[in-house]
């Protein structure tokens, strides 16, 4: 693991400690004793667990517990136990074996139980060639053409749970994977703000600043410092993906003028090829609409295909800018071209 891994790995633990996962481990035997490992990670790190599964016995699975050592109430939980008895092992730091008896855990009774217990996260082990499409959806998204599972999931959501996972348990490491990335490795249903673009506050500018600042100094972005984007912060919007800021854009409008530049556009290397560029600017387009600007434009020389190809911008004159803006590129002897596009 690189310590680029460890960084990212290490931004969740203050987001995990104290919450409340399920694990329904329905992999096969062989991966049993590596995910009971995964498990002992978590809790080591706050995590509350509650573990059940429809393929491997209780007695499997305390067996397996006791074996890693993994902190667990002896005395497993059925779907007569009060929430107040499995809250109470919770709060000593104790998992909790839940006997499913056979209950699918996508149905509305064990949804309505862990939204009781205040569960943030069900994460379902599977098999190998229970194949759903990859990547994190919104349950509210889920239509008549996705498979029956997702539907399900998002029902779980909608009863409370905030996020529902679906995941190869047969696949070493892949629920540490899922769960200490950004994109996880898995498929996922979500009713909370997972992935959002939402306005720049203060306490984001360092971030953001140092997030930028290669870009600054290879000339691709113009030079911003804490002062200058604080006095323009309204600007400013951040795509946040699970807690953590991974892209920005500005809006810069220029009064009396009927046109809005598109600036600051950037997305982190490690989420790049994603759409987000893409999301980032059709957000600044729809603030240009909201303001009553018909034009928006921007300047730049390394994303001209960028903007031509996926946002059906056109190259322009820099006279059709603002005279205000043609100034200051003027003088920063910047050789960036103008790219610009009419909102309909």
């Amino acid at each position: 693991m690189s310590w680029g891994d460890v960084r990212g790995l290490l931004q969740y633990v203050p987001q995990f400690r104290g919450k409340l996962f399920v694990i329904v481990i329905d992999a096969p035997v062989p991966a049993l004793a590596e995910t009971m490992l995964d498990l002992v990670s978590l809790q080591n790190i706050g995590v509350q667990l509650v573990i059940c599964s429809n393929v491997h016995t209780e007695d499997d699975l305390l067996d397996r517990a006791a074996e890693v050592e993994l902190k667990f109430a002896q005395k497993p939980a059925i779907s007569t136990s009060e929430p107040s008895e499995i809250l109470t092992s919770l709060e000593r730091g104790q998992a909790v074996i839940f006997d499913l008896g056979g209950q699918d855990p996508l149905s509305k009774e064990f949804a309505d139980l862990a939204h009781s217990l205040s569960v943030v996260k069900l994460v379902c082990l599977q098999g190998a060639g229970k194949v759903l499409p990859q990547g994190a959806m919104r349950a509210s998204d889920i239509d008549s053409s996705m498979p029956e599972t997702l539907h399900a999931a998002a029902a779980v959501c909608h009863a409370g749970i905030d996020r529902v996972h679906f995941l190869d348990g047969s696949c070493p490491g892949v629920l540490l994977a899922e769960l200490f990335s950004n994109e996880g490795v898995g498929t996922m249903v979500y009713a909370d703000s997972y992935r959002v673009i939402r306005p720049l506050r203060e306490e984001d500018i360092v971030e953001l600043l140092g997030m930028i600042g290669r870009s600054v100094r290879n000339d691709c972005l113009v030079p911003r410092d804490f002062a200058d984007v604080l006095s323009n912060l309204a600007r400013y919007s951040v795509m946040e993906i699970d807690g953590n800021v991974v892209g920005s854009v500005a809006l810069l409008d220029y009064p009396g003028e009927d046109a809005a530049e598109v600036a600051c556009l950037y997305v982190k290397q490690s989420h790049e090829g994603l759409g987000y560029g893409t999301e980032l600017v059709k957000h600044a387009e729809q603030q240009a609409c909201e303001l009553g600007v018909s034009t928006v434009f921007a300047l730049t020389n390394r994303a001209s295909a960028f903007f031509k190809e996926l946002l059906a911008y056109t190259e322009a004159s820099a006279d059709n800018i603002p005279d205000v803006r043609r100034e200051q590129l003027i003088d920063s002897g910047r050789d960036s071209r103008v790219f610009s596009k009419q909102l309909g």
